[in-house]
């Protein structure tokens, strides 16, 4: 498969209620002058390998999505309503995915994503269909028991820290989701699931989510030395 001859649509799921962060919508906090969510849509829209980007929002957010599109010229993007899960929002942005042959599926948590890290993901997934951003995990990593001991220390070469963007050939996501009746973290678990072989390709440190308050004042951080999106 020639990803570069393939038609790539994005989903940017940002649908969540943001619970940990102590009343504030992080997806629409102020990062360098731009909504947090905005950052990553940008990056699909001006990025030529992107042909259609799916925003998911919660429900009570569309009309305020339509007044963000409209006045930063978003032409790429359709709106959509997310679920109540991640994997819920996910599958209701696959619904308005059209023509295109691979769906890329980002955070809208996670601003910094890059043209690199797209075209890296566009290459990694000729190899099986399913391909996911990931970086090493630098600290040591403890399993623990019911009650809190410790059960096992898993070797930390063999460990990474899954990201997005994860991108995937759009009939093996489809088919992930369309038969997925588990609860699942990230797009890639689900094609796990089917039984399809998912590869890793190199992710970025600074490509952080924004979860809590600390994030979100590391991502303030971060933007003030990011670049415009190209």
């Amino acid at each position: 498969m020639n990803s570069g001859l393939k038609r790539l649509g994005a989903i940017v799921v940002a649908a969540g209620t943001s619970q940990r962060m102590g009343g504030t919508n992080k997806l629409w906090a102020p990062l360098k002058g731009r909504p947090l969510l905005a950052w990553s849509v940008e990056t699909c829209q001006m990025c030529s390998a992107v042909q259609q980007i799916v925003l998911v929002l919660n429900e009570c957010d569309l009309p305020r999505g339509a007044r963000l599109k409209e006045r930063r010229g978003w032409a790429k993007v359709v709106l959509c309503a997310g679920g109540l899960r991640r994997q819920d929002s996910v599958k209701a942005g696959l619904r308005h995915i059209s023509n295109c042959e691979l769906v890329m599926i980002h955070d809208g948590a996670r601003p910094f994503l890059t043209p690199g890290l797209i075209s890296a993901g566009l290459h990694a997934v000729e190899e099986t269909g399913a391909a996911v951003a990931a970086v090493t995990v630098k600290d040591t990593v403890k399993l623990i028991a019911h009650g809190g001991a410790v059960a096992e220390t898993p070797p930390r070469d063999r460990l990474c820290a899954a990201q997005t963007p994860q991108i995937f050939r759009s009939d093996v996501i489809t088919g992930a989701y369309d038969g997925l009746t588990a609860e699942v973290t990230d797009d890639a678990a689900a094609v796990e699931l089917m039984g399809h072989r998912v590869v890793l390709f190199a992710g970025d440190d600074r490509n952080i989510k924004v979860t809590t308050v600390e994030d979100l004042a590391l991502a303030r951080i971060l933007a003030g030395g990011a670049r415009t999106p190209a």
